[in-house]
């Protein structure tokens, strides 16, 4: 099923226990960030507090995607599969699957003449960011941040391709952002190469709130010229309903709390940061940052500002970028001919790590799979790269470690590339490496070589070899009626 908006969404998390109501009050200066710093840590249900200091009538919620904890064990994906629509006890296999069936039959947008975000609209003067309860999220964040879980809109001049990326962005005064866009990123490859480099303004729209599938895709590593809209679409199973900005021709989420519009002019700079980022540290120290000024913005009744608070734990973030740049991943190996098993990006690792989990066809195909993560928008972050046999589960962390510990040989199997593309959030960096991007990366080859005539042989439960289907099918029938055990096997 599609939601028509966050509010409907939000209804689905409460009634499968994944969101709590906070009536009691709320600082938004540090006390929401402690909040959803806790339950991000602890797998607690969302917070959605609705009552904020110095803000009557305003909102806030967190970790809408975040991981949950249920019987004291990790779920990491049960929020993502409730806004696809699915079954919340979905593998993350299943969510892999959707979301590439959404990228193969993307569904485009539809505009409609207006929507609940134009219920209130600001222009020129009256354009206040202080209005809505923007929170400090960290202790030692540079400022409030209002943009933290959003879609930020722009469009390449030159083919028309419209952007949806999720970029932090910190108010200044109470008509301009400021925030980090790394020129890797596609809406800031947009305003480096197609703007700024021509002396023009970028016109730029941000969305906050409305169907979760919006961020969601606003975070994902689509490769450039896709348009994240048209992924919606397909996650969806039915077209985003789009309306015109005030102040520009950019196209818009019709059922989005907040739109915050304006233009971000050619070399124009300021302050901004630090913040805590989904590595779980901070690392980038405040700098000078482009500049979004502010013409207008467009809002609810009473509109819900969400937010994400980064750091340790199973955040909405890490949670997202398990299921997209896995899925991404596991499509281009399977175009390329790679007989995968399945691909893990594990939200502790999120962005900076992949598992795969191979067939060998030949000798040393884990070079030609890192080859191909590497080349792609995907991987442009993965730092490290493991690689498994077929017979080992990628997802399950204890298997692979397993692999790893009794497979790579320290020598041989394990490759470490310098002078890679390296990102100026990487905590492991060297400040001048992160200045400049410079990164390091390796390559883990837990497979057995393929050259070997005889492979050490697996002693698990899974492995036929060891124990045959007959003896299998025997247990599963006695294990609890005759041999006394409480759980199935």
């Amino acid at each position: 099923m599609a939601y028509k908006d966050l509010r409907e969404f939000m209804t689905a998390l409460e009634k499968h226990g994944e969101l709590q109501h906070i009536t009691a009050e709320v600082d938004w200066n540090l006390e929401m960030g402690t909040i959803a710093r806790k339950c991000n840590e602890t797998g607690a249900p969302a917070p959605h507090a609705t009552k904020i200091k110095g803000y009557p009538g305003g909102q806030l919620v967190a970790g809408l995607l975040s991981g949950s904890k249920i019987n004291g064990r990790w779920s990491p994906y049960r929020r993502t599969a409730l806004a696809f629509g699915m079954d919340p006890e979905s593998s993350p296999r299943d969510l892999q699957e959707a979301y590439i069936e959404a990228t193969e039959h993307p569904i485009k947008p539809i505009e409609v003449s207006t929507g609940p975000v134009k219920e209130n609209i600001m222009l020129g003067d009256d354009v206040d960011l202080f209005k809505f309860p923007a929170p400090v999220i960290h202790g030692g964040d540079g400022g409030r941040y209002i943009n933290t879980w959003h879609a930020t809109i722009n469009k390449d001049p030159d083919t028309g391709w419209v952007n949806w990326g999720m970029y932090r962005s910190m108010i200044v005064t109470k008509n301009k952002l400021s925030g980090i866009l790394t020129p890797h990123q596609h809406g800031p490859m947009i305003l480096y190469e197609k703007y700024e480099s021509r002396e023009k303004a970028m016109p730029f729209a941000i969305a906050i709130g409305g169907d979760p599938i919006n961020c969601f895709v606003a975070s994902s590593y689509l490769p450039a010229y896709v348009n994240e809209v048209d992924v919606a679409g397909g996650l969806r199973k039915e077209p985003v309903e789009l309306v015109k900005c005030e102040t520009n021709d950019l196209m818009v989420p019709a059922a989005a709390e907040i739109v915050i519009e304006g233009e971000i002019r050619p070399h124009e700079r300021v302050e901004e940061g630090p913040f805590g980022e989904f590595t779980g540290f901070r690392t980038s120290e405040r700098g000078d940052r482009p500049l979004y000024r502010v013409k207008a913005i467009t809002h609810r009744n009473n509109p819900i500002l969400t937010m994400s608070c980064m750091g340790m734990g199973c955040d909405e973030y890490a949670a997202l970028v398990s299921v997209t740049l896995s899925g991404e991943m596991l499509q281009i190996l399977r175009q390329n001919g790679i007989p995968v098993r399945g691909v893990c990006v594990h939200p502790w690792g999120n962005t900076l790590s992949t598992i795969v989990s191979t067939k060998v066809p030949y000798a040393n195909v884990a070079h030609q799979i890192s080859s191909m993560i590497w080349g792609s928008k995907a991987g442009v972050y993965v730092h490290w790269i493991i690689v498994v046999d077929e017979n080992v589960d990628p997802w399950n962390l204890e298997d692979v470690f397993h692999a790893v510990v009794f497979q790579c040989n320290p020598q041989d199997g394990i490759h470490v590339y310098k002078r890679t593309l390296g990102m100026t959030l990487d905590p492991f960096l060297t400040p001048h490496d992160r200045a400049y991007g410079l990164g390091k990366s390796a390559v883990l080859d837990a497979t057995f070589p393929w050259e070997w005539e005889m492979k050490p042989i697996r002693v698990s439960i899974d492995n036929p070899q060891i124990y045959p289907e007959p003896i299998q099918q025997k247990l599963k029938k006695r294990w609890v009626k005759e041999y006394g055990y409480k759980e199935k096997y």
